[in-house]
């Protein structure tokens, strides 16, 4: 059996991941296919409680290294019990971060490098990656606001905290924003960055245009 096609989204929290994914899974739907829809950290078990102690505020004691060794540790979980599984049987794989995040959050927000990040990937993940990478990256200014105001709705409408990152001072997410940046011009064969303070169809319709392009390149495999 062909080895299924692996997408994963990218951005900062507010860049707009959340809608885009649930479109282009949809649009997928309505052309017969049925994605696996993944998100991390979370999205397993073991996944969900990992992720509710990075992301809940009480957790503002957690050192950089361990906050990265928890990422690591649902990114692995994740892969053996939902990614690979699925990519094996052939199928269509939409993941909400992947080990971009990492490298942006914890090799550039928090100043770690994207050496380690990337060994620990190789190491950890059998270096597994993405057909396709899709990076939102709307202007920094935006995507804080956004997530902001989103997690602040969250958290009076179901008691979930998961603010702690939002915490953080402009110049983390400056950095984060830049490491992103310096991904995409790395590895430009894999990222497609869509850039600026676009509408939520536009945005959309990058992406098809993108994935659409992947399509055609797999079934040439």
């Amino acid at each position: 059996m062909q080895r299924g096609l692996f997408i994963t989204l990218e951005g900062l929290d507010g860049s707009g991941k959340t809608t885009q994914i649930k479109r282009l899974a949809a649009w997928m739907q309505k052309r017969g296919l049925v994605p696996v829809v993944a998100r991390q950290p979370g999205g397993t078990t073991t996944g969900d409680r990992i992720r509710e102690l990075l992301l809940d505020s009480r957790s503002s004691g957690l050192a950089p290294m361990t906050e990265m060794a928890l990422m690591f540790a649902d990114r692995a979980q994740a892969i053996a019990e939902v990614i690979e599984p699925a990519l094996a049987e052939g199928k269509i794989v939409l993941c909400d971060r992947f080990t971009d995040s990492t490298e942006a959050y914890q090799g550039g927000g928090r100043e770690l490098g994207s050496t380690t990040v990337l060994e620990l990937h190789r190491l950890i993940c059998g270096d597994l990656q993405p057909d396709v990478t899709l990076l939102l990256l709307p202007s920094l200014e935006h995507s804080l606001d956004r997530a902001r105001k989103r997690n602040e709705r969250t958290t009076a409408q179901s008691g979930t905290d998961e603010n702690r990152f939002e915490q953080e001072q402009e110049a983390f997410y400056r950095r984060v924003w830049q490491k992103y940046r310096e991904i995409a011009a790395r590895e430009p064969d894999r990222v497609v960055l869509i850039e600026g303070d676009l509408a939520i169809d536009e945005v959309h319709e990058q992406i098809v245009e993108a994935v659409a392009m992947s399509f055609s390149e797999f079934h040439k495999r």
